[in-house]
């Protein structure tokens, strides 16, 4: 068995799929918004049975190797290695011989990570930082499993390592872990500082952050926290720090925490908050935004926002709400300043805090009127030019009525001027969402109305095998529209009367043999008839397959009819009597069929 197949083979193609879209039962197989295009009723289909995919929307398939191959844009070979630790599969770089680059780099920076947590534990100034995580309240269980570590302050500690460990300079420059001097010197990117891996969404270790040896905060330049670059591997726009073990926290809670440091996200975690991510303290990017919206559409933040100014300036915001996602604030007392130091003093404020987070346009609405006499007309129109600003940023036309209607309740003014004054709408500016929301898909060729029987009839058959044979008697291949299709009945017809029942792995192998193209439809066809007909019993599918084969020996009739009125046609145009007599013989019997078919 290949690496592909054994890793397909130990994974649910459901579960994995869970990781990236909700999806939802629907009989024995999954439904779900296609994650590829834009829709509004699901026509994505997941078989856990078949172990295979499709969206009816835009076209695409296959199986779990291929969806998340697509969703991360990965190479089929980096593909394998995400997913082989998932698999519970080892991938032995001699015996692939497509070993990426990526790769390589992937495996620098998970040595790196190993080598920091030794350097914790073993330099004399590692401990003295372990000692401070410690005091700042991570426990030992902590540290171990966010893998903290230290980088030493000598100037090429690590890169000897990983030297040592054969990785090249070129490798390990590239993974983000050191740098050089204007003097062409190189150096480790991380010394004498307490170190933080970062990994993505699947757990793959990307990138890292670094804290400041704390006994140094005043004297070292710069900020408290440097990141890696960015490089092959790591772009931070993509990336919250620890949402690889949020997502299915967040899935079953219904909603993401949002916060600004990562030792705020490990704090929460470490208190049982474990659907918190972090944005390492920038601004909410819509790559991130979209990350979150497949666990949940609901966010709470725990940023600082003590003025009305900060909180319509985030960009992060703005894009949440033209995403159409929920967001609410979390509210700490005034005597915090972060969500690390309120657990650390006492974690049920942090949780009354979170019990009580609001919904951010009310939260905003009050620090706008904060101080401000709704009398007079210069602070009615300040007011109302703030939330007007604000609300003109939400993509729900629903939302912005209700907040329409809300501000001219409050301030005493009609409802149509504020719309009128709306800025969106007013300078004519395209919906925030149109310009955020990915581009809809290539839209599916079109299939005709025979077409799309012939695709329902081989559906049906897939579904409900017993009615081959009743089909095959009713119904001859050139019956059906498409030369795949026909070559795919004539397949299947041959598979069943040889071994008498359809196994659907075998089916695909034996359809791969022929090499006639058949074999590229049949995951489709097998997802359609699951996806429209999964709650129909034995009559009802007999009855179907019946109504179908009916319709579709009318068109071939007509087909047929057609056909022959044509040779007619040409014969008459070309002078032609010969056989006449006898097409229009058989046009006779044709249309006698036809008007006569009225059940099989």
């Amino acid at each position: 068995m290949s690496p592909a197949e054994e890793i397909k083979s130990k994974l649910d193609i459901v579960e994995v799929i869970r990781e990236y879209i909700q999806v939802k039962a629907a009989g024995v197989n999954f439904q779900a918004l296609c994650p590829f295009h834009r829709e509004k009723s699901p026509s994505f289909v997941i078989s856990p049975d078949k172990q295979i995919w499709h969206c009816f929307g835009c076209g695409k398939g296959g199986d779990v190797l291929s969806f998340v191959q697509e969703m991360e844009g990965l190479s089929f070979p980096d593909t394998l290695r995400l997913l082989a630790p998932k698999a519970g599969v080892v991938l032995r770089q001699e015996s692939n011989p497509e070993y990426s680059k990526r790769g390589r780099l992937l495996d620098c920076l998970e040595s790196a990570a190993k080598q920091y947590v030794h350097y914790l534990e073993t330099d004399a100034i590692g401990q003295k930082m372990k000692a401070y995580l410690l005091k700042r309240g991570l426990s030992e269980k902590t540290i171990k499993e966010w893998q903290v570590g230290y980088g030493p302050e000598q100037w090429t500690a690590l890169l000897d390592y990983l030297r040592s460990q054969k990785f090249t300079d070129q490798e390990i420059f590239a993974a983000g872990l050191a740098g050089r001097s204007e003097r062409g010197s190189a150096y480790d990117r991380f010394r004498d500082r307490i170190v933080f891996p970062i990994r993505d969404v699947s757990g793959a270790l990307i990138a890292f952050t670094a804290r400041v040896n704390p006994d140094k905060a005043d004297t070292v330049p710069g900020g408290k926290y440097i990141n890696s670059p960015q490089t092959e591997v790591y772009d931070k726009s993509r990336v919250l720090f620890a949402l690889d073990k949020a997502k299915k926290a967040i899935k079953e809670r219904g909603f993401a925490i949002v916060v600004e440091g990562q030792m705020d996200a490990i704090a929460c975690h470490q208190h049982g908050f474990t659907n918190t991510v972090a944005s390492s303290g920038t601004a909410l990017t819509v790559e991130q935004l979209k990350l979150l919206k497949r666990f949940s559409n609901n966010l709470i933040l725990s940023f600082d926002m003590d003025s009305a100014g900060q909180l319509a300036a985030d960009r992060g915001i703005k894009e949440a709400m033209a995403l159409d996602m929920n967001i609410k604030i979390i509210v700490l007392p005034s005597q915090y300043k972060d969500p690390d130091e309120c657990l650390r003093a006492n974690p049920e404020d942090f949780k009354q805090a979170l019990i009580n987070s609001r919904p951010m346009m009310e939260y905003y609405f009050e620090k706008v009127k904060s101080g401000k006499d709704l009398r007079k007309l210069s602070d009615k129109k300040e007011v109302a030019g703030a939330m007007l600003a604000m609300i003109a940023k939400f993509s729900n036309k629903i939302d912005r009525d209700y907040w329409l209607q809300r501000l001219a309740e409050n301030l005493g003014i009609s409802e149509q001027a504020l719309r009128e004054s709306l800025p969106a709408l007013k300078s004519g500016k395209p919906d925030l969402a149109a310009s955020l929301a990915p581009a809809p898909a290539a839209p599916v060729l079109g299939l005709n109305r025979e077409e799309r029987l012939s695709e329902i009839l081989l559906a049906l058959l897939l579904k409900s095998p017993d009615f081959i044979t009743y089909s095959a008697s009713h119904l001859e291949p050139d019956d059906l529209s498409g030369e795949t299709l026909i070559s795919f009945y004539k397949n299947l017809i041959i598979y069943y009367n040889k071994f008498a029942v359809l196994d659907y792995d075998s089916f695909r192998l034996y359809l791969q043999e022929q090499a006639d193209g058949s074999a590229e439809v049949i995951d489709r066809l097998a997802l359609l008839g699951e996806k429209d007909y999964y709650q129909h019993d034995a009559n009802q599918l007999k009855t179907e397959i019946t109504q179908v084969l009916l319709e579709l020996k009318r068109f071939s009739l007509k087909r047929k009819i057609k056909s022959l009125q044509d040779q007619i046609s040409a014969a008459e145009a070309g002078g032609e009597s010969e056989g006449m007599a006898m097409l229009m013989a058989e046009i006779k019997n044709l249309t006698e069929q036809l008007n006569s078919l009225r059940s099989l």
